[in-house]
């Protein structure tokens, strides 16, 4: 018997004659992420990919950051031992006996990915759950509400495992384009780049910058957002940019009304130039149809068609709620709602436009001469924080 973890994937399978392709990307990224670890293996099998040769005491440490690799489905940590039914029936004895799990209701779960072996999946589950009885009379079996189950995978070797980390699931990052997110401090726009990230999205982040308006705390907390994102992509670029001569030109030369959807058209002209010079094909926002002001479907359309990339708005139709539940689940809630104010909120208008009209705002911004250069400016000379992953160490 030796100790494995079992690595799942799920979306991946349904690639058809591209799934090597999927495949490899995700192998490269568990074994980045596990390299610092002496002796440790990293290989792919039937459907699955295998971890051993880790250090016991860090299995649990292992397991949590596989789970937040984009692409991984969910791990378990098993058991592989010999394809003899005998020697399979010891085992998950020894297992269930190690895992405390020798009372209560349970079922097998077997699968038989190599057809050779004698017994079906049918089979194996009926002849090991009678085993199991027989050695542990407190037992008793529950298919439909089990207390427990018991997983029998017959592939290279016998795979035997009770539990299952489930995790981000999804596509492996860097397989489906690169986008530039629109990160603030707020709840939303980090929720939005880990939804991108799962469908394989390599991100690059922005963030817009008015000290002294907005303090220095303001943007540390985005760089510790940026850093839980990078959790989970791996690598996050952070572009700082210096947005405050801008948006004090707006504040004293635009209309008021407007402000916002004027100071959110320089910023999304401001990305996509990021965009384009550090190969994104894409930018991405936090948006909610009809959140706030900004963000009807007047000025949505307004704001976003000052840009000619595509913008990816992975939360367009969520409500806060849900949004909230997310960022919990990733671990930026927290970060979110610490009291530092972002530019997005120290200039806000107390009257906003919900229904700008295009030709107005573009009417507005003709009268506005030196904005142009400003924006060229910002978009050619800012600040750029490469944040990684913690080491697993």
């Amino acid at each position: 018997m030796k100790q494995v973890l079992l690595v799942r994937y799920a979306e991946i399978h349904l690639k058809g004659l591209n799934r090597p392709y999927f495949e490899r990307a995700l192998l490269h990224q568990i074994q980045k992420l596990v390299a610092p670890i002496e002796h440790i293996r990293v290989w792919k099998g039937d459907g699955r990919f295998y971890i051993a040769g880790y250090p016991p005491h860090m299995e649990q440490r292992i397991m949590t950051e596989v789970c937040k690799i984009c692409g991984v489905h969910s791990v378990s940590p098993a058991w592989a031992v010999e394809k003899d039914m005998d020697c399979i029936a010891e085992n998950a004895a020894g297992l269930l006996a190690s895992s405390g799990k020798t009372a209560g209701r349970f079922k097998v779960d077997a699968r038989r990915s190599d057809k050779h072996f004698y017994l079906n999946s049918m089979q194996i589950n009926a002849e090991l759950g009678g085993r199991m009885l027989e050695k542990f009379p407190g037992l008793q079996v529950d298919i439909h509400h089990p207390d427990f189950v018991l997983s029998c995978e017959i592939r290279e070797e016998a795979y035997l495992y009770v539990d299952r980390m489930m995790a981000v699931g999804g596509m492996p990052v860097g397989t489906a384009g690169r986008a530039a997110l629109l990160l603030s401090g707020g709840i939303d726009s980090p929720v939005a780049g880990y939804m991108l990230a799962k469908r394989g999205v390599e991100l690059e982040a922005v963030y817009f910058h008015s000290f002294p308006h907005t303090s220095e705390r303001a943007k540390q907390k985005v760089v510790d957002l940026a850093q839980v994102i990078a959790g989970y992509t791996g690598r996050l670029p952070l572009n700082v940019v210096n947005f405050t001569q801008i948006q004090e030109y707006l504040y004293e030369n635009g209309p008021d009304a407007m402000l916002t959807i004027l100071m959110r058209r320089a910023m999304m002209r401001i990305a996509e130039r990021i965009a384009q010079a550090t190969g994104c094909q894409s930018l991405a926002t936090g948006e909610t149809i009809g959140q706030v002001a900004s963000q009807t479907m007047d000025a949505l359309v307004v704001t976003n068609a000052v840009v000619e990339m595509p913008i990816f708005q992975p939360l367009i139709c969520f409500d806060k709620m849900e949004t909230v539940e997310v960022a919990k689940k990733i671990g930026t809630f927290d970060l979110s709602i610490l009291p530092y104010e972002d530019c997005c909120t120290v200039f806000t208008p107390r009257h906003p436009t919900t229904k700008p009209r295009l030709d107005r705002v573009e009417e507005a911004e003709a009268k506005l001469p030196e904005l142009e250069a400003m924006i060229e400016k910002a978009a050619s000379d800012y600040e750029i924080i490469n944040l990684y992953r913690k080491s697993i160490l």
